[in-house]
């Protein structure tokens, strides 16, 4: 049975957290910087977020707030040192929760599980992928794509940004539902696919929301839907890939912070509250949009659930398509 006594004292609690001043939530490691990892390269829209977060949170956490980008193996590098870092506040990550939610299902080298091995921090906003081709193919929309496809087998190929990536499992997905031959390239970085795609090399690429949002800018691209459970804000012309007759990707893709297992309730609700102020500031609501994505902050809490769907979900996509982890 429920204690309701209890569950009404905990949330007596966490609202009477969310309350203190700001001197009651000091931040514990006085000028001591907060390293904050990101898992891709500098340049790219996460690094961008990431440097303008980390710019703003610094004053209110009154600590320097320095980004360092551990680029590779699809996030997994920047996880897996965070996972090892200690709990105490210096070391966060910002990052796709749908990809520290993926690649335990799909790639063999991870070892960490999302809500075991991290604590979710604050989510900070929201950015759906986006299906992009390039423009030199004669399609406009998906089902021409697929047309083409089918009477030029192995001739398109896709890229993303390594074995085991959301990128490389939509890629398959999409080819298995739609009946099509197409390559996989992986990268190591969204900088290098973009290089590639302007100049043609590259024909299709399930984008993040800020990549494909430039790609659009270059206009050498088409975007042709979006992968989501709901249309987006950023792209409300798009259709899902639901809507467009491909199943499965319906998933939610939050970006935020996470810190390592095990932190002190006390600095998560400094770190998040932080986190709060500066996605509420103007300039980095419009900075964000620009970007790409769409400034959502939640705390911990409600983060922690959307991690825990967005792992409930993979787990159902790569089943769905008999994808075996490499």
């Amino acid at each position: 049975m429920v204690d309701s006594h209890a569950l009404n004292r905990r949330h007596f609690i966490a609202a009477s957290a969310w309350s203190l001043p700001w001197p009651a939530l000091a931040f514990p490691l006085a000028g001591t910087p907060v390293r904050l990892l990101v898992g891709y390269p500098a340049g790219g829209g996460t690094d961008l977020q990431a440097r303008l977060l980390g710019q703003h949170m610094a004053p209110l956490l009154g600590v320097p707030v320095v980004v360092e980008n551990r680029a590779g193996a699809g996030t997994m590098i920047a996880a897996n040192e965070l996972a090892r870092s200690a709990p105490d506040g210096r070391t966060l990550m910002y990052t796709p929760a749908s990809t520290i939610a993926q690649l335990p299902h799909t790639m063999l080298a991870v070892k960490y599980e999302p809500l075991r091995d991290f604590t979710p921090v604050a989510q900070c906003a929201l950015g759906p992928s986006v299906l992009v081709l390039q423009k030199s193919i004669p399609a406009t929309s998906l089902a021409e794509m697929i047309a083409y496809a089918k009477k030029n087998p192995g001739q398109l190929n896709y890229a993303s940004q390594g074995i085991g990536t959301s990128a490389h499992v939509f890629g398959q997905m999409l080819a298995r539902q739609a009946g099509i031959d197409i390559v996989h390239v992986p990268y190591k970085g969204a900088s290098e696919v973009a290089k590639d795609f302007v100049a043609g090399r590259v024909h299709l690429q399930f984008a993040s929301s800020s990549a494909a949002e430039a790609l659009a800018r270059s206009g050498e691209v088409r975007l042709l839907g979006i992968v989501a459970p709901r249309r987006s804000a950023l792209f409300p012309e798009l259709k899902t890939m639901s809507e467009l007759g491909i199943q499965g990707m319906d998933l939610d893709t939050s970006l935020g912070l996470l810190g390592p297992a095990q932190m002190p309730r006390p600095v998560v609700l400094r770190i998040a509250q932080a986190a709060r102020t500066v996605m509420a500031m103007p300039q980095v609501q419009s900075e964000f949009r620009a970007g790409g994505v769409e400034p959502r902050w939640a705390g911990s809490t409600e983060f922690a659930e959307t991690i825990r769907e967005a792992d409930a979900g993979w787990a159902r996509l790569v089943a769905a398509i008999g994808y075996k982890r490499q």
